[in-house]
């Protein structure tokens, strides 16, 4: 990920982030995908109404999929409203899900969703990585490392 895709996350109104996924796995890879959504799940995506906790994709034909993302129904949608936990299409390029087809092949790795965010366009776009799940000793080290910066941190504010 350059610069420039950086900045234009920050700049994004909505952020949604899935802050598990970074304690639970190490990021090998990266991906940007768009998400197929129906209209009130775009709306609720825009008043912050989601969660990735618990999401994975999965590559299905050719196609890859999230499951367990969850959009909660739109407040101001009526019998049209959408299901909260469906499974949902992301849209990358053949190559890119070939790619990661034959990685997460490899035991230990996993897809997961990690960042959905709504690009200047105006379209909801979802962060994806290629992880590698941590061991408990590693946990121990990030909570570790973490607490360090922290403190650190506190003593600049100070000083």
């Amino acid at each position: 990920m350059n610069k420039e895709q950086q900045d234009r996350r920050k700049k994004s109104p909505v952020q949604i982030r899935n802050k598990k996924a970074s304690f639970e796995y190490f990021f090998v890879d990266t991906f940007t995908a768009g998400i197929v959504l129906t209209g009130t799940e775009i709306k609720s995506i825009r008043a912050g109404k989601a969660s990735l906790v618990d999401s994975f994709c999965y590559i299905n034909k050719g196609e890859m999929w999230v499951q367990g993302m969850n959009i909660s129904p739109y407040f101001y949608g009526s019998y049209a409203n959408h299901e909260a936990k469906r499974p949902r299409k992301l849209l990358l390029t053949k190559k890119e899900i070939r790619s990661l087809e034959t990685e997460s092949k490899t035991p230990g790795f996993t897809i997961i969703p990690i960042l959905i965010f709504i690009d200047e366009n105006g379209r909801a776009k979802v962060d994806i990585a290629l992880a590698k799940g941590k061991k408990e000793y590693d946990k121990r080290q990030t909570l570790k490392e973490k607490e360090d910066r922290r403190e650190m941190d506190r003593a600049r504010k100070y000083y």
